[in-house]
């Protein structure tokens, strides 16, 4: 029992290694009523260091819209001051992040290794995906996609019973490495998948007749840093000549109206888009992977937070997509179905209109590429806890986007084209 605990103990300490840069930050939110409103944020972010939690960047601002922020602690009094005297209306969402970040870790499953209830780093989800494969053999497969800037190995997991030229649904997850939740979320799919099989009807027809794509953590360099150095880091880490700063955005570095609006030319910016569409190689790997497996893949699906939000093309563009109606009634009885659990409210909408306008977005790619049903999910939760959902939600938000993702997929094996 002493090892255990001594154990856990080490796990926490390693966990928690990067919530010490945090102490006294706090994440605020305001309510933006108007292009004077929108006009001092950006005043405000040209003189202070802002990290923009919702929207991603202070270029994305719209009227009668609400702005989550992060603040060093020593720009606190600052920013307060200058809110305070421009009148803008704030409520402090986060008043300590590295109590908010200490106190994700609040799981009761004190494993050592994996566990679908933690989070978990990537050497241990790396383990697991071997693991997982060699136990089920007749539902999955792991196969390698490419390799990431710093030379890891891109893995996914191919989930289903084997069978000739099967429709497949793709999922990726973890494009934004401090979303931690996304990749929690996948891990729990390939579970729940492996363990109803063969006795749940709906979980055993879907395996048998669709191929799930799932790759578990996208963006595997980003996802490493937010454990070792920086819990807030969202881009990938690739370097960039002539520059100093890290890092693309690669949900704007995809070739789908790339760069053209909601994304930043400049590299130090959150939502830089990349020197050229798939310059990073994670987005390449993916893009191969699905041109290549064009004719089966069905749909597409990636996992974001947080909001509580399902989307839609476009992204790009306010324009509307052909079978807009058809991807508008598919999202409504979506997200009314991963309500029944818990009553989780989700909206849902084209993401232009819905959260804003962002080019190179992977959902607006995979649509272009003829792929008709392509949504991106925000996850948990509306920004109480923003990015440091605790572990204690793993569950059941799992849960209820476990129903949703089901949804999805029975309207798929309806409608297939």
């Amino acid at each position: 029992m002493l090892v255990l605990l001594v154990l856990g103990t080490v796990a926490l300490a390693s966990a928690h290694h990067s919530g010490e840069h945090f102490e006294g930050e706090k994440v605020y939110r305001i309510n933006v009523e108007d292009k004077n409103h929108i006009n001092l944020l950006h005043e405000l972010a040209s003189t202070n260091q802002i990290d923009f939690w919702k929207p991603d960047s202070v270029t994305q601002i719209k009227p009668h819209s609400t702005v989550d922020f992060r603040v060093k602690a020593e720009d606190i009094s600052t920013v307060e001051d200058f809110l305070e005297q421009n009148e803008l209306q704030y409520e402090v969402l986060i008043s300590n992040l590295r109590s908010m970040l200490e106190a994700q870790f609040d799981s009761q499953a004190r494993a050592t290794g994996h566990s679908y209830e933690k989070y978990n780093n990537w050497e241990t989800i790396e383990a697991w995906t071997q693991q997982v494969a060699k136990e089920n053999p007749n539902l999955i497969s792991r196969s390698a996609i490419g390799t990431t800037f710093e030379g890891r190995t891109i893995y996914l997991l191919k989930v289903g019973k084997a069978g000739e030229n099967k429709p497949a649904i793709f999922m990726d997850c973890g494009f934004h490495a401090r979303e931690w939740i996304s990749p929690a979320f996948c891990q729990w799919f390939v579970r729940e998948a492996v363990r109803t099989y063969g006795v749940e009807s709906h979980m055993t027809e879907f395996l048998d007749k669709l191929d799930f794509y799932i790759l578990p953590v996208f963006n595997i360099d980003g996802y490493v840093y937010t454990w070792s150095k920086n819990r807030m880091w969202r881009k990938t880490r690739s370097t960039h000549a002539g520059t100093g700063c890290i890092g693309t955005d690669p949900n704007r570095n995809f070739n789908a109206g790339w760069c053209e609006i909601g994304a930043s030319k400049k590299p130090c910016d959150e939502t830089y888009c990349g020197p050229a569409a798939e310059s990073e190689k994670e987005t390449k790997a993916l893009a191969d992977f699905i041109r290549k497996n064009l004719a089966s893949i069905k749909a597409y699906l990636t996992i974001h937070s947080y909001s509580q939000m399902l989307l839609y093309p476009y992204s790009y563009d306010y324009k509307l997509t052909e079978n807009n109606a058809e991807l508008n009634a598919l999202a409504e009885a979506t997200v009314k179905e991963l309500a029944t659990l818990y009553g989780t409210k989700y909206t849902y909408g084209p993401g232009a209109s819905t959260i804003y306008p962002a080019a190179g977005g992977s959902d607006d790619w995979a649509y272009d590429q003829g792929i008709k049903y392509s949504f991106t999910f925000e996850l948990r939760d509306k920004g109480k806890y923003g990015f440091t959902l605790p572990e204690s939600q793993i569950r059941p938000t799992c849960e209820e986007t476990m129903l949703a993702i089901k949804h999805i997929a029975s309207y798929v094996l309806e409608h297939l084209y």
